[in-house]
């Protein structure tokens, strides 16, 4: 993972796909089915060769050795490069500096950039806006500023990768578990849009929500571990002059307790 814009080859513009994964959630519903759907979507999306995956935060049910060692493992499984945003229960639905540490030591940063093709990918740790957490949620925020302005005087569109989605149906809706609290989404969208943003992918609802804001895509996606209205991911085709997505649903069956089929 890069944690800046780098390689002039990277601002040439060019088409390519890559993969929104959802809440992997491993314990979520039920341990070892959620692992077996993330090594399904594993499978699946190694088939597809996308250029890249982002998992939109909630990597794990609970943040501990163990569920994060199973999680990396299945992980390590796609071919392409992945790129993990944090989650509420991968940092805890209020963070500390020691929950922030764990997870860094385990995981990697919890918000950083990358650029492909001419694109810049923003990931952000939207827990540190729902629950802010003193020197940490500032350093955030600065770096997010001046990561938009980078990718702003590049030229290169923009693509945010989080957990929380800034809405759920409207942008002036009240403060809920489901989104970004009203004052800081309001900045964000102000933001968003003065810097070239042209979609934010987000996850946390286990349920598809396609939204759009002055232009802006807001699409949180479906997930591997419990989603309406079935699991799976979404396979992103971006081309210079068009940005498209689609459902790709897990090729599982299950029995009638909600087992995997063998």
């Amino acid at each position: 993972m890069s944690s800046g814009i780098s390689a002039d080859k990277n601002l040439k513009k060019a088409a390519f796909t890559f993969v929104q994964i959802c809440d992997t959630q491993l314990g979520y519903a039920g341990y070892e089915h959620d692992k077996k759907t993330f090594e399904q979507a594993v499978k699946q999306i190694n088939k597809l060769k996308p250029d890249f995956t982002v998992i939109c935060g909630d990597l794990v049910n609970n943040a501990n050795d163990k569920s994060f060692a199973d999680f990396k493992k299945i992980k390590n499984g796609l071919i392409a490069p992945c790129y993990c945003a944090a989650g509420n229960h991968d940092v805890n639905n209020k963070p500390t500096v020691k929950s922030l540490e764990y997870y860094r030591k385990q995981i990697g940063k919890d918000y950083y950039s990358f650029l492909h093709k001419g694109y810049t990918f923003i990931v952000v740790n939207t827990q540190l806006w729902v629950s802010p957490l003193e020197g940490e949620t500032q350093k955030h925020d600065a770096w997010l500023h001046d990561a938009l302005k980078k990718a702003k005087d590049k030229k290169t569109p923009i693509f945010i990768i989080a957990h929380y989605p800034l809405f759920i149906k409207t942008p002036d809706e009240k403060d809920r578990y489901y989104n970004i609290p009203i004052k800081i989404r309001t900045k964000l969208l102000k933001l968003y849009k003065d810097h070239g943003v042209i979609a934010v992918l987000a996850g946390h609802t286990h349920r598809s929500i396609i939204n759009e804001y002055e232009g802006i895509k807001l699409v949180t996606g479906e997930t591997t571990s419990k989603s309406k209205p079935a699991l799976g991911f979404r396979l992103w085709d971006v081309k210079e002059k068009s940005v498209k997505h689609k459902f790709i649903p897990l090729e599982v069956k299950f029995n009638k307790d909600g087992t995997i089929v063998k």
